[in-house]
């Protein structure tokens, strides 16, 4: 299937229907409970405080530091300002408020369970620079998670320090040019092998860690072509990076043949591993031949994913990349914990070749609790059953949309469910149009023009979260915006229309953001 290289503007097209249908405007700006809002700066109140506060007594220990002008922040009161907030916390969408069909991302409910649980003070208030004495609780924590870690993926060893899933591969294809380095093969395999639909973060790693990416086509059926890869591999190939399931929300069939291929070649096989969701407690990635594969513990295992939520990405090794894991780790040793925290240590310990320290501290210890807290409260057949869940609602998705709406590749799904653009042929409605109209009826868009490789892509994931009823709601507004794609309602290109905001030229606002407010010249 040929790469999307579909140009879409971001500007709504205005027609004279479309105009006539919006809502008529109010003297205040307000749209009934939606307040409009403005910024904390243009409340012009410059010259005013919320708060009394006594003139300072005697000299000031700040000396050629004290404030000699405005401090240029607006003086609002407190209800003033609580109200800014909270209009402002309206505007967000969230997980809390409906389905976040986000693919490629695992927008799933975050038990309040988890989140009690990291608040906990003995996890929520120490600090890494702490004796480790102190702290044998928290390491505890780490080396049970990391148990489960390599249980649920029939891998022998794991490195827990990566901070999100991008570092996590960059802390595996380390692993593997470090292994390259023992073999003496480092200067002459420099070349990686990732399918067309790859996250993009995987041919970018790659190219950070000094390799050549080479590409591989998808077949027919949107999965790697082993053909093609056969005829890729040579004594110049490192390692493949595959995605498993792959962003088109496919299971790779051929993943061992993959496996197998690559090994006999003498490269490593790097699994990514973001969309584990969707096999955790069936499948064992260390059992279809993956040396190395992060783990998103922020997507399958249900911490705070995007607006700010840090993210943590552990890796599990094979025997062969187990040597160069990074320090540090958790040793469990004489009925107590302790860190190896350098690799002299390492080596002392045994570890032979261990790699070096990826990350300041040990990792992310809030979503280590969290993890943990979501593994303990399901257990193995939860998880199981979790992922199964998950797969099945993406195929009810699939089923119930298709009548409508065009899938992109023939046969079941896995997590997530995608489909093209083909039903829009010849409307004038786009995919970007169709996602504008999902935000009037009151849904986050899917994810858009990804992956590249399927044009006008929408790749749906409603994870295990939601309920029929809840997908019933879903498809319907989505099976009522295809119908009226069909119809040609000029309306969807100038959507959404019951937005806080009308469409917005996203692109210029990511070229050219505007930073810093100025005020405004009031003469």
């Amino acid at each position: 299937m040929a790469m999307n290289a579909q140009g879409r503007p971001t500007r709504a097209e205005v027609t004279q229907a479309a105009a006539a249908q919006r809502a008529p405007t109010t003297f205040t700006g307000n749209r009934a409970l939606q307040i409009e809002e403005s910024l904390i700066f243009e409340k012009d109140a410059f010259d005013k405080t919320g708060v009394d506060l006594p003139e300072p007594k005697g000299t000031s220990r700040l000396g050629a530091h004290a404030r000699d002008g405005a401090i240029g922040l607006p003086g609002l009161s407190e209800p003033e300002t609580m109200r800014h907030f909270v209009r402002l916390s309206q505007k967000n969408y969230a997980i809390d408020m409906g389905p976040f069909p986000l693919g490629s991302c695992t927008m799933k409910h975050n038990p309040r369970l988890n989140e009690k649980m990291a608040r906990l003070p003995g996890f929520a208030d120490i600090h890494p620079l702490q004796p480790q004495s102190t702290v044998q609780g928290a390491l505890a924590l780490i080396h049970e998670l990391a148990e489960w870690l390599i249980a649920l993926t029939g891998m022998p060893a794991v490195a827990m320090s990566p901070k999100a899933g991008a570092h996590g591969e960059l802390c595996g294809m380390m692993a593997i040019k470090a292994a390259l380095e023992a073999r003496g093969e480092a200067q002459t395999r420099k070349r990686v092998l990732a399918p067309e639909s790859a996250h993009g973060t995987n041919p970018a790693t790659a190219a950070q860690c000094g390799f050549r990416v080479d590409s591989i086509p998808a077949d027919r059926s949107g999965r790697v072509d082993l053909a093609a890869l056969k005829e890729k591999l040579g004594p110049d190939v490192a390692a493949i990076m595959v995605t498993n399931p792959n962003t088109c929300g496919l299971f790779e069939r051929d993943v061992m043949a993959i496996a197998e291929a690559v090994h006999e070649a003498g490269g490593y096989f790097y699994c990514d591993g973001a969309n584990f969701n969707a096999i955790a407690g069936k499948v064992r990635p260390g059992d279809l031949g993956v040396d190395a594969m992060h783990i998103n513990l922020h997507k399958t295992f249900s911490t705070p994913h995007g607006g700010g939520g840090p993210g943590s990405g552990p890796v599990v090794l094979s025997e062969a990349l187990a040597p160069f894991a990074p320090v540090p780790y958790v040793v469990k040793e004489n009925g107590g914990y302790h860190l190896v925290e350098t690799r002299r240590a390492a080596e002392a310990e045994g570890e032979g070749h261990a790699g070096g320290r990826l990350t300041a501290f040990h990792g992310q210890m809030g979503m280590f609790v969290r993890a943990l807290s979501y593994m303990l409260s399901h257990g193995l057949d939860g998880i199981r059953q979790a992922a199964e869940d998950a797969v099945l609602n993406a195929n009810y998705v699939l089923a119930r949309l298709k009548t409508e709406m065009t899938p992109a590749f023939e046969g079941y799904c896995m997590h997530e469910a995608l489909f093209d653009d083909r039903f829009m042929k010849g409307t004038g409605v786009e995919t970007i149009d169709f996602a504008k109209a999902m935000i009037d009826e009151g849904y986050h868009p899917m994810t858009t023009y990804f992956p590249l490789v399927v044009r006008g892509a929408m790749l749906i994931e409603p994870t295990e979260s939601e309920s029929r009823q809840e997908l019933d709601l879903f498809c319907d507004a989505l099976l009522s915006i295809a119908r009226r794609a069909k119809a040609g309602d000029p309306a969807l290109k100038s959507a959404p229309h019951h937005a806080p905001r009308r469409r917005l030229d996203e692109t210029a606002a990511a070229r050219a953001p505007i930073l810093r407010w100025t005020a405004p010249d009031r003469e």
